[in-house]
């Protein structure tokens, strides 16, 4: 996604003092132009997925009692929204591994930001400092996708990414690794345990 695109937020939490809190925090961040969204219920949350999608959704685990994580993934299945778990108590750990990301009320703004650009996949500054031919996690995920034989389409929504964005990584793949075809990304995949041999289609 490009860094001048306005990005919708919605924070749903039931604390006005907590969301109303990271609504200005959100604001602050560098180099995003966010749109917050404060959703105060279920009903809220609902409306707003049916009026205004959001391309990021940070909820309180215990929303309305207990947010239901599976039943938001499946109501939402296609759709490309990033779930962030927004920890403000104590919270099982097991819970967190549904969603894509978790804040806490005590992280710092820049914790916040980089979080919320790892989920937007916009470059930031320490991003710069890694190695030219090392591949982050995502566009490891992507050249796993590509060698067995996935579509950018296909790939898109089982990443919940934009196809845009799918294409975009593979050329920072292709320049940070120079390999221009997937029979080479195939041999990269493998070399370096990225892949099983099992899994790649066509060898």
């Amino acid at each position: 996604m490009k860094n001048n695109e306005t990005v919708r937020i919605a924070i749903a939490e039931s604390s006005v003092i907590i969301r109303s809190g990271l609504t200005a925090a959100l604001k602050r961040l560098p180099n995003l132009k966010i749109q917050p969204i404060e959703l105060l219920s279920v009903e809220a949350l609902h409306d707003c997925l049916r009026t205004q999608y959001p391309e990021m959704l940070i909820v309180n685990p215990t929303f309305g009692d207990y947010f239901d994580v599976n039943k938001f993934r499946q109501e939402t299945f296609g759709k490309k929204m990033r779930l962030i778990a927004l920890i403000t108590s104590f919270v099982d750990v097991t819970l967190l591994s549904k969603y894509d990301e978790s804040i806490s009320i005590f992280d710092d703004l820049a914790v916040l930001s980089q979080k919320v650009h790892g989920l937007l996949n916009v470059s930031i500054e320490q991003e710069e400092v890694d190695s030219p031919d090392t591949l982050s996690q995502r566009e490891k995920e992507i050249v796993n996708c590509v060698v067995k034989g996935m579509t950018n389409k296909e790939i898109a929504e089982k990443l919940f990414l934009s196809i845009h964005t799918v294409i975009t990584h593979r050329r920072n793949i292709s320049k940070k690794l120079q390999i221009h075809s997937a029979a080479g990304l195939t041999i990269y995949a493998i070399v370096n345990k990225l892949v099983e041999l099992s899994e790649v289609k066509n060898l």
